[in-house]
Protein backbone atom coordinates (compact mmCIF):
# COMPACT_ATOMS: atom_id res chain seq x y z
CA UNK A 1 0.00 0.00 0.00
CA UNK A 2 1.03 3.40 -0.74
CA UNK A 3 1.67 6.08 2.03
CA UNK A 4 -1.16 8.02 1.93
CA UNK A 5 -0.34 10.25 4.71
CA UNK A 6 2.85 10.54 3.39
CA UNK A 7 0.98 11.51 0.49
CA UNK A 8 -1.25 14.06 1.98
CA UNK A 9 1.90 15.63 3.75
CA UNK A 10 3.73 16.19 0.35
CA UNK A 11 0.98 17.83 -1.19
CA UNK A 12 -0.14 19.95 1.69
CA UNK A 13 -3.54 18.20 2.39
CA UNK A 14 -2.93 17.80 6.63
CA UNK A 15 -3.46 21.13 9.14
CA UNK A 16 -3.82 19.60 11.88
CA UNK A 17 -3.93 15.71 12.84
CA UNK A 18 -4.93 14.18 16.36
CA UNK A 19 -1.47 12.10 17.09
CA UNK A 20 0.86 11.46 13.94
CA UNK A 21 1.71 8.07 14.88
CA UNK A 22 -1.20 6.74 15.31
CA UNK A 23 -3.09 7.95 12.22
CA UNK A 24 0.04 6.78 10.27
CA UNK A 25 -0.05 3.23 12.13
CA UNK A 26 -3.82 2.92 11.43
CA UNK A 27 -3.01 3.71 7.75
CA UNK A 28 -0.56 1.02 7.35
CA UNK A 29 -3.50 -1.37 6.90
CA UNK A 30 -6.95 -0.76 5.15
CA UNK A 31 -8.58 1.72 6.74
CA UNK A 32 -12.59 3.17 6.17
CA UNK A 33 -12.36 6.84 6.38
CA UNK A 34 -15.41 9.24 6.09
CA UNK A 35 -15.91 13.09 4.91
CA UNK A 36 -19.43 14.80 5.74
CA UNK A 37 -20.83 17.19 2.94
CA UNK A 38 -23.86 18.90 3.59
CA UNK A 39 -26.28 19.45 0.74
CA UNK A 40 -26.90 22.78 0.54
CA UNK A 41 -26.65 23.07 -3.30
CA UNK A 42 -27.20 21.07 -6.12
CA UNK A 43 -23.49 21.13 -6.71
CA UNK A 44 -20.23 21.15 -5.26
CA UNK A 45 -17.97 24.18 -6.28
CA UNK A 46 -14.67 24.17 -6.53
CA UNK A 47 -14.13 24.88 -2.98
CA UNK A 48 -15.13 21.34 -2.37
CA UNK A 49 -12.51 19.90 -4.28
CA UNK A 50 -9.99 19.73 -1.74
CA UNK A 51 -11.98 16.91 0.60
CA UNK A 52 -12.99 15.39 -2.93
CA UNK A 53 -9.37 15.01 -3.75
CA UNK A 54 -8.30 13.70 -0.26
CA UNK A 55 -10.84 10.73 -0.83
CA UNK A 56 -9.06 10.08 -4.66
CA UNK A 57 -5.71 9.64 -2.90
CA UNK A 58 -7.36 7.39 -0.05
CA UNK A 59 -8.90 5.16 -2.69
CA UNK A 60 -6.09 5.23 -5.04
CA UNK A 61 -3.48 4.17 -1.34
CA UNK A 62 -6.26 1.16 -1.27
CA UNK A 63 -8.32 2.61 1.91
CA UNK A 64 -12.02 2.67 1.47
CA UNK A 65 -13.37 5.93 1.36
CA UNK A 66 -17.19 6.73 2.83
CA UNK A 67 -18.92 9.95 1.45
CA UNK A 68 -21.75 11.04 3.80
CA UNK A 69 -24.45 13.00 2.58
CA UNK A 70 -25.61 15.27 4.82
CA UNK A 71 -29.06 14.85 4.86
CA UNK A 72 -29.88 15.02 8.89
CA UNK A 73 -27.22 17.31 9.82
CA UNK A 74 -27.94 19.72 6.67
CA UNK A 75 -31.90 20.03 8.86
CA UNK A 76 -29.90 21.60 11.28
CA UNK A 77 -26.97 23.80 9.79
CA UNK A 78 -23.56 24.10 10.57
CA UNK A 79 -22.64 26.98 12.46
CA UNK A 80 -18.88 26.72 11.54
CA UNK A 81 -17.62 29.43 9.04
CA UNK A 82 -20.92 31.29 9.05
CA UNK A 83 -21.71 34.75 10.30
CA UNK A 84 -25.46 34.10 10.68
CA UNK A 85 -27.58 31.17 10.63
CA UNK A 86 -28.41 28.99 7.53
CA UNK A 87 -31.82 29.07 6.01
CA UNK A 88 -33.48 25.89 7.42
CA UNK A 89 -33.91 23.84 4.13
CA UNK A 90 -36.96 21.44 3.28
CA UNK A 91 -36.39 17.80 3.55
CA UNK A 92 -37.34 17.54 -0.38
CA UNK A 93 -34.99 19.94 -1.46
CA UNK A 94 -32.14 18.32 0.58
CA UNK A 95 -33.22 14.99 -0.90
CA UNK A 96 -32.89 16.60 -4.83
CA UNK A 97 -29.60 18.20 -3.41
CA UNK A 98 -27.89 15.09 -2.07
CA UNK A 99 -28.93 12.98 -5.31
CA UNK A 100 -27.08 15.68 -7.62
CA UNK A 101 -24.03 15.34 -5.44
CA UNK A 102 -24.21 11.80 -5.39
CA UNK A 103 -23.59 11.56 -9.36
CA UNK A 104 -21.09 14.31 -9.27
CA UNK A 105 -18.82 12.20 -6.77
CA UNK A 106 -19.08 9.21 -8.70
CA UNK A 107 -16.82 11.04 -11.32
CA UNK A 108 -14.28 10.93 -8.58
CA UNK A 109 -14.54 7.80 -7.27
CA UNK A 110 -15.53 4.38 -7.65
CA UNK A 111 -17.99 3.33 -5.98
CA UNK A 112 -18.53 0.20 -7.58
CA UNK A 113 -17.64 -3.51 -5.89
CA UNK A 114 -17.48 -1.78 -2.47
CA UNK A 115 -14.53 0.48 -3.16
CA UNK A 116 -16.30 3.01 -1.46
CA UNK A 117 -19.35 3.85 0.45
CA UNK A 118 -22.12 6.78 -0.16
CA UNK A 119 -24.43 7.08 2.76
CA UNK A 120 -27.15 9.49 4.23
CA UNK A 121 -26.75 10.09 7.54
CA UNK A 122 -30.79 11.29 8.07
CA UNK A 123 -31.08 7.46 8.22
CA UNK A 124 -30.05 7.16 11.56
CA UNK A 125 -30.56 10.84 13.10
CA UNK A 126 -33.78 11.20 11.95
CA UNK A 127 -35.34 8.40 13.89
CA UNK A 128 -33.50 9.12 16.95
CA UNK A 129 -35.11 10.06 19.85
CA UNK A 130 -34.53 13.08 21.88
CA UNK A 131 -35.08 12.38 25.46
CA UNK A 132 -32.75 8.81 24.57
CA UNK A 133 -30.38 11.33 22.50
CA UNK A 134 -30.04 13.77 25.40
CA UNK A 135 -29.52 10.74 28.04
CA UNK A 136 -27.01 8.38 26.08
CA UNK A 137 -24.95 10.74 24.15
CA UNK A 138 -25.65 14.82 25.39
CA UNK A 139 -24.50 14.00 29.07
CA UNK A 140 -20.78 13.25 27.36
CA UNK A 141 -20.85 16.45 26.50
CA UNK A 142 -19.20 19.76 28.47
CA UNK A 143 -21.08 23.00 27.64
CA UNK A 144 -17.84 24.76 28.21
CA UNK A 145 -15.91 22.88 26.15
CA UNK A 146 -18.22 22.88 23.30
CA UNK A 147 -18.41 27.00 23.79
CA UNK A 148 -14.68 27.43 23.71
CA UNK A 149 -14.96 25.04 20.57
CA UNK A 150 -13.79 27.79 17.48
CA UNK A 151 -17.14 27.31 15.77
CA UNK A 152 -19.01 28.62 18.34
CA UNK A 153 -16.80 30.91 19.72
CA UNK A 154 -16.93 33.05 16.64
CA UNK A 155 -20.96 32.68 16.75
CA UNK A 156 -21.51 34.08 20.14
CA UNK A 157 -20.57 37.18 18.93
CA UNK A 158 -23.27 37.27 16.21
CA UNK A 159 -26.31 35.20 17.35
CA UNK A 160 -25.87 31.07 18.10
CA UNK A 161 -29.53 29.07 17.92
CA UNK A 162 -29.89 26.47 19.74
CA UNK A 163 -31.06 24.42 16.92
CA UNK A 164 -27.18 25.18 15.58
CA UNK A 165 -25.88 24.32 19.13
CA UNK A 166 -27.16 20.70 18.50
CA UNK A 167 -24.64 20.50 15.53
CA UNK A 168 -22.33 19.46 17.52
CA UNK A 169 -23.50 16.41 18.97
CA UNK A 170 -24.94 15.00 15.87
CA UNK A 171 -21.69 15.63 13.81
CA UNK A 172 -20.25 13.34 16.91
CA UNK A 173 -22.76 10.83 16.71
CA UNK A 174 -22.36 10.28 13.31
CA UNK A 175 -18.80 9.15 13.69
CA UNK A 176 -19.62 6.89 16.49
CA UNK A 177 -22.27 5.36 14.92
CA UNK A 178 -19.80 5.06 11.35
CA UNK A 179 -17.61 3.49 13.86
CA UNK A 180 -20.20 0.78 14.99
CA UNK A 181 -21.84 -0.11 11.86
CA UNK A 182 -18.56 0.14 8.98
CA UNK A 183 -15.28 0.48 11.31
CA UNK A 184 -14.53 3.50 10.11
CA UNK A 185 -11.53 5.03 11.97
CA UNK A 186 -10.58 8.60 10.33
CA UNK A 187 -12.55 11.44 9.68
CA UNK A 188 -11.03 14.22 7.59
CA UNK A 189 -12.72 17.75 6.83
CA UNK A 190 -11.76 21.56 6.84
CA UNK A 191 -10.21 22.84 9.54
CA UNK A 192 -12.92 24.30 10.45
CA UNK A 193 -14.33 20.73 11.45
CA UNK A 194 -11.86 19.82 13.99
CA UNK A 195 -13.61 20.72 17.31
CA UNK A 196 -16.55 18.54 15.32
CA UNK A 197 -14.22 15.75 14.37
CA UNK A 198 -12.30 16.06 18.06
CA UNK A 199 -15.82 15.48 19.72
CA UNK A 200 -16.30 12.47 17.52
CA UNK A 201 -13.31 11.35 18.62
CA UNK A 202 -14.32 11.24 22.34
CA UNK A 203 -17.33 10.12 22.05
CA UNK A 204 -16.52 6.79 20.64
CA UNK A 205 -14.08 7.22 23.08
CA UNK A 206 -16.35 6.95 26.14
CA UNK A 207 -19.16 4.70 24.54
CA UNK A 208 -16.77 2.43 23.08
CA UNK A 209 -13.16 2.70 24.85
CA UNK A 210 -12.01 2.76 21.57
CA UNK A 211 -9.31 5.18 19.54
CA UNK A 212 -10.12 6.54 16.33
CA UNK A 213 -8.87 9.53 14.53
CA UNK A 214 -9.21 12.81 12.46
CA UNK A 215 -7.54 14.86 10.23
CA UNK A 216 -8.03 18.79 8.90
CA UNK A 217 -7.28 20.52 5.97
CA UNK A 218 -6.41 23.86 5.29
CA UNK A 219 -8.84 26.50 4.27
CA UNK A 220 -7.79 27.81 0.95
CA UNK A 221 -7.87 31.40 -0.24
CA UNK A 222 -5.91 32.22 -3.14
CA UNK A 223 -2.97 34.68 -3.15
CA UNK A 224 -5.04 37.45 -3.39
CA UNK A 225 -7.08 36.48 -0.30
CA UNK A 226 -10.25 35.56 -1.94
CA UNK A 227 -11.86 31.98 -0.78
CA UNK A 228 -11.36 29.11 -3.35
CA UNK A 229 -14.16 28.81 -5.71
CA UNK A 230 -15.06 32.04 -5.76
CA UNK A 231 -14.98 35.02 -9.10
CA UNK A 232 -16.47 37.84 -9.83
CA UNK A 233 -19.01 36.09 -11.07
CA UNK A 234 -19.43 33.84 -8.32
CA UNK A 235 -19.01 30.37 -7.39
CA UNK A 236 -17.55 27.91 -9.94
CA UNK A 237 -18.94 24.65 -10.01
CA UNK A 238 -18.77 21.27 -10.82
CA UNK A 239 -22.25 21.03 -12.26
CA UNK A 240 -21.49 21.81 -16.44
CA UNK A 241 -25.19 23.47 -16.48
CA UNK A 242 -23.87 25.72 -14.04
CA UNK A 243 -20.28 26.48 -15.16
CA UNK A 244 -19.16 25.07 -18.49
CA UNK A 245 -16.40 23.15 -18.55
CA UNK A 246 -14.76 26.11 -20.85
CA UNK A 247 -15.66 28.53 -17.85
CA UNK A 248 -14.03 25.74 -15.39
CA UNK A 249 -10.68 25.58 -17.69
CA UNK A 250 -10.44 29.20 -17.75
CA UNK A 251 -10.75 29.79 -13.41
CA UNK A 252 -7.73 27.17 -13.35
CA UNK A 253 -5.71 28.98 -16.40
CA UNK A 254 -6.09 32.05 -14.95
CA UNK A 255 -5.07 31.47 -11.07
CA UNK A 256 -1.99 33.75 -10.20
CA UNK A 257 1.36 32.56 -10.48
CA UNK A 258 1.83 32.09 -6.65
CA UNK A 259 -0.92 29.83 -6.55
CA UNK A 260 -0.10 27.45 -9.21
CA UNK A 261 2.54 25.14 -7.48
CA UNK A 262 0.10 24.02 -4.46
CA UNK A 263 -2.62 23.95 -6.79
CA UNK A 264 -0.68 21.78 -9.02
CA UNK A 265 -0.13 19.48 -5.57
CA UNK A 266 -3.73 19.90 -4.42
CA UNK A 267 -5.74 19.47 -7.42
CA UNK A 268 -4.42 17.01 -10.05
CA UNK A 269 -2.88 13.99 -9.48
CA UNK A 270 0.46 14.67 -11.45
CA UNK A 271 3.43 12.87 -9.79
CA UNK A 272 5.23 15.12 -7.48
CA UNK A 273 8.11 15.08 -9.45
CA UNK A 274 6.39 16.97 -12.55
CA UNK A 275 4.50 19.06 -10.29
CA UNK A 276 7.80 20.36 -8.41
CA UNK A 277 9.10 20.94 -12.17
CA UNK A 278 5.99 22.59 -13.64
CA UNK A 279 6.30 25.01 -10.13
CA UNK A 280 9.60 26.29 -10.66
CA UNK A 281 8.71 27.63 -14.30
CA UNK A 282 8.90 31.75 -13.99
CA UNK A 283 8.07 34.37 -16.13
CA UNK A 284 6.69 33.01 -19.51
CA UNK A 285 7.09 29.74 -19.02
CA UNK A 286 4.48 29.68 -15.90
CA UNK A 287 1.92 29.47 -19.10
CA UNK A 288 2.68 26.04 -19.46
CA UNK A 289 1.82 25.12 -15.75
CA UNK A 290 -0.73 27.49 -16.26
CA UNK A 291 -2.31 24.97 -18.96
CA UNK A 292 -1.18 21.94 -16.97
CA UNK A 293 -3.18 22.83 -13.82
CA UNK A 294 -6.11 23.74 -15.94
CA UNK A 295 -6.37 20.47 -18.28
CA UNK A 296 -5.83 18.32 -15.75
CA UNK A 297 -8.27 19.62 -13.24
CA UNK A 298 -11.00 19.64 -15.90
CA UNK A 299 -9.90 16.36 -16.98
CA UNK A 300 -10.80 15.18 -13.59
CA UNK A 301 -14.07 16.84 -13.47
CA UNK A 302 -15.93 16.27 -16.64
CA UNK A 303 -13.58 14.04 -18.76
CA UNK A 304 -10.74 14.01 -21.39
CA UNK A 305 -12.93 14.98 -24.35
CA UNK A 306 -14.24 18.25 -22.14
CA UNK A 307 -10.69 18.88 -21.21
CA UNK A 308 -9.68 18.50 -24.89
CA UNK A 309 -12.23 20.60 -25.89
CA UNK A 310 -11.88 23.45 -23.46
CA UNK A 311 -8.13 23.63 -24.56
CA UNK A 312 -8.84 23.76 -27.85
CA UNK A 313 -11.31 26.81 -27.64
CA UNK A 314 -8.51 28.63 -25.25
CA UNK A 315 -5.91 28.01 -27.49
CA UNK A 316 -8.33 29.59 -30.34
CA UNK A 317 -8.78 32.18 -28.39
CA UNK A 318 -5.89 33.50 -26.56
CA UNK A 319 -3.66 31.43 -28.75
CA UNK A 320 -2.27 34.50 -30.71
CA UNK A 321 -4.18 34.22 -34.00
CA UNK A 322 -7.31 36.37 -32.66
CA UNK A 323 -10.86 35.54 -31.30
CA UNK A 324 -13.19 34.35 -33.99
CA UNK A 325 -16.71 33.40 -33.79
CA UNK A 326 -16.54 29.92 -34.80
CA UNK A 327 -14.06 29.10 -31.63
CA UNK A 328 -15.47 25.92 -30.21
CA UNK A 329 -16.49 25.25 -26.49
CA UNK A 330 -16.93 28.85 -26.22
CA UNK A 331 -19.97 29.20 -23.58
CA UNK A 332 -22.70 29.85 -25.17
CA UNK A 333 -26.04 32.54 -24.58
CA UNK A 334 -28.99 31.67 -26.99
CA UNK A 335 -31.12 34.86 -27.89
CA UNK A 336 -34.08 35.22 -29.82
CA UNK A 337 -33.61 36.41 -33.53
CA UNK A 338 -36.77 38.92 -33.94
CA UNK A 339 -34.50 40.43 -30.72
CA UNK A 340 -31.63 40.50 -32.53
CA UNK A 341 -33.14 42.02 -35.33
CA UNK A 342 -34.82 45.10 -33.70
CA UNK A 343 -31.56 45.59 -32.47
CA UNK A 344 -29.93 45.56 -28.64
CA UNK A 345 -27.83 48.30 -27.26
CA UNK A 346 -24.28 46.63 -26.07
CA UNK A 347 -24.49 47.13 -22.59
CA UNK A 348 -27.85 45.56 -22.06
CA UNK A 349 -26.54 42.27 -24.20
CA UNK A 350 -23.50 42.10 -21.92
CA UNK A 351 -25.91 42.17 -18.93
CA UNK A 352 -27.96 39.68 -20.66
CA UNK A 353 -25.53 37.06 -21.13
CA UNK A 354 -23.94 37.27 -17.83
CA UNK A 355 -20.33 38.88 -19.15
CA UNK A 356 -21.65 41.82 -16.32
CA UNK A 357 -23.63 41.47 -13.17
CA UNK A 358 -25.87 44.73 -13.86
CA UNK A 359 -25.94 47.32 -16.84
CA UNK A 360 -24.29 49.62 -14.68
CA UNK A 361 -21.16 47.60 -15.04
CA UNK A 362 -21.69 47.05 -18.51
CA UNK A 363 -21.68 50.44 -19.33
CA UNK A 364 -18.67 50.77 -17.08
CA UNK A 365 -16.76 48.22 -18.73
CA UNK A 366 -18.05 49.74 -22.33
CA UNK A 367 -16.74 53.01 -21.31
CA UNK A 368 -13.64 52.08 -20.00
CA UNK A 369 -12.74 50.26 -23.35
CA UNK A 370 -13.82 46.61 -22.21
CA UNK A 371 -16.06 45.80 -24.59
CA UNK A 372 -15.49 44.22 -28.11
CA UNK A 373 -17.81 42.42 -30.84
CA UNK A 374 -16.37 40.18 -33.07
CA UNK A 375 -12.75 41.20 -32.22
CA UNK A 376 -13.26 44.86 -32.26
CA UNK A 377 -13.50 47.38 -29.33
CA UNK A 378 -17.00 48.23 -28.91
CA UNK A 379 -16.90 52.76 -29.57
CA UNK A 380 -19.86 53.30 -27.18
CA UNK A 381 -21.91 51.62 -24.79
CA UNK A 382 -25.38 52.08 -26.11
CA UNK A 383 -23.88 50.87 -29.24
CA UNK A 384 -26.88 48.81 -31.45
CA UNK A 385 -25.92 44.84 -32.17
CA UNK A 386 -28.09 43.35 -34.43
CA UNK A 387 -28.00 40.61 -37.28
CA UNK A 388 -25.69 42.76 -39.23
CA UNK A 389 -22.73 42.30 -37.04
CA UNK A 390 -22.98 38.36 -37.06
CA UNK A 391 -20.10 36.17 -38.40
CA UNK A 392 -21.03 32.91 -38.97
CA UNK A 393 -24.22 33.20 -37.49
CA UNK A 394 -22.57 33.93 -34.33
CA UNK A 395 -21.26 37.22 -32.16
CA UNK A 396 -18.39 37.29 -29.99
CA UNK A 397 -18.71 39.23 -27.22
CA UNK A 398 -15.59 39.86 -25.08
CA UNK A 399 -15.19 41.16 -21.65
CA UNK A 400 -11.81 42.41 -20.86
CA UNK A 401 -8.61 40.31 -21.52
CA UNK A 402 -10.23 37.03 -21.00
CA UNK A 403 -14.28 36.27 -20.62
CA UNK A 404 -16.02 35.50 -23.89
CA UNK A 405 -19.56 34.98 -24.96
CA UNK A 406 -20.75 33.63 -28.21
CA UNK A 407 -24.37 34.89 -28.82
CA UNK A 408 -26.21 32.35 -31.14
CA UNK A 409 -29.92 32.82 -32.22
CA UNK A 410 -32.03 30.40 -30.45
Amino acid sequence: MEDVLRIFEQRGFVEQITDRALVSRQLAAPTTCYIGFDPTAKSFHAGSLLPIMALVHMQRSGHRPMAVIGGGTTLVGDPSGKTEMRPIMTREEIERNGAALKAQLSRFIDFGQGRALMVNNADWLTPLGYIDFLRDVGRHFSVNRMLAAESYRARLKTGLSFIEFNYMLLQAYDFWYLFKHYDCRLQMGGNDQWGNILAGVDLTRRLEGETIHGLTFPLLTTASGIKMGKTHKGAVWLDPELTSPYDYYQYWINQEDSDIPRFLALFTLLPMDEVNRLGQLKGEEIREAKAVLAFEATRLCHGKQEAEQAKAASTQLFGGNGASTTADAVPLFPIQRALLEEGIPAYILFEQAGLCKSRGEARRLIAQGGGYLNGQKLASHDQIVDVKDMDNAALLLRAGKKRYKKIVVD
